[in-house]
């Protein structure tokens, strides 16, 4: 489907964008678009990749005039640009609100005034129950791109959300800041040893979105089954795949952070679409009828159970070891130790 096509990336020099360019760049895509505020990090993408289908520009989805004439032409769009770190969202929530919601809005407009065929807004499990700033800018940015995708005409670009959990060895997760602990000798910082996250890689990430640029409909949210492991599991694994004995420091919960995750809602996994892989959450397409709301409801009664980092599939240290070890991060710092 991406034969001779363009697609553009917003925050493309993130860990999420090199993954898609390592996917593509040696395909019959026809041109691959970063669009970021960071200069240097284009820079260092355009001398290692040295790559004509890749195309660079300057902007901020902040500004619609900047996405949208960097958007001329484009055919397909992942929209990755984001505020992600939960302690700057806390202290800036209304930055958060300006770059995740309102930039996915500006993102999603321009796409419209573009013709674009398909454009995947890439969302979070801590948009699920959300305590923090940052999930609840990812929680409502979901919910603009479901209310803009309403009022498409027919044949306009078809919008969705995939929401995934942690994605092993990004940038400013907790993997590469324990190798780092682990290499200098320190003592591993650990939140909650019972803590859970889901585990995915960034290849799980951009088969996700692939996915829904294949089998989407208006307004689909995906989500994609992952494994979840406890940080302690996740600490004790990373030591023994580095031979290492460093001890263990428990820091306690940080503000803004749950014990467990979630990837969907009680009330969405009532209704979610099972695929295989994924899940899908068709778009509440109900309108502003109020008797809808106030006087009709579901047929089926809510369930008890959401589909979490609790109750998911739970890795032991063997499994993690066997995951972690797929990571090229984590086989490339085995050779430089």
């Amino acid at each position: 489907m991406f034969k001779n096509k363009t697609l553009l990336i917003t925050g493309g020099t993130g860990s999420f964008g090199n993954a898609v360019l390592h996917r593509f760049l040696n395909t019959d895509i026809e041109e691959i678009r970063i669009f970021s505020r960071d200069e240097k990090k284009q820079h260092d993408m355009r001398l290692h990749y040295n790559n004509d289908k890749l195309n660079f520009y300057i902007g901020d989805v902040r500004s619609f005039d900047s996405i949208n004439s960097a958007m001329r032409g484009v055919d397909y769009v992942l929209s990755a640009a984001a505020l992600k770190q939960v302690p700057s969202c806390e202290f800036y929530p209304i930055e958060a609100v300006k770059t995740n919601i309102l930039g996915a809005e500006n993102t999603l407009k321009a796409t419209i005034q573009n013709n674009v065929k398909n454009v995947i807004v890439l969302s979070t499990d801590k948009a699920v129950y959300p305590i923090n700033a940052m999930g609840m800018s990812k929680a409502l940015m979901e919910k603009v791109t479901i209310a803009v995708s309403r009022n498409i005409a027919a044949g306009g670009p078809i919008m969705c959300n995939s929401r995934y959990g942690n994605v092993m060895a990004s940038r400013g997760s907790v993997i590469p800041l324990f190798v780092e602990q682990i290499k200098a000798g320190k003592r591993l910082t650990i939140t909650d040893p019972d803590m859970t996250r889901f585990m995915m890689s960034l290849p799980d990430a951009v088969d996700l979105v692939l996915f829904a640029f294949e089998h989407g409909v208006q307004g689909d949210t995906f989500v994609q089954k992952a494994p979840a492991v406890t940080i302690l599991t996740l600490a004790e694994a990373l030591k023994r795949i580095f031979n290492a004995d460093n001890d263990l420091r428990i820091l306690g919960t940080r503000h803004g952070e749950k014990k467990h995750e979630a990837l969907l809602s009680r009330e969405e996994f009532l209704r979610a679409e099972d695929l295989g892989s994924y899940y899908r959450v068709s778009a509440d397409t109900r309108d502003l009828n109020y008797a809808k709301y106030f006087e009709e409801g579901d047929q089926v009664l809510s369930q008890e159970s959401d589909y979490t980092s609790k109750n998911s599939e739970r890795l032991d240290v063997d499994g993690m070891v066997k995951l972690l070890m797929k990571l090229d991060y984590i086989n490339e710092e085995l050779k430089s130790n």
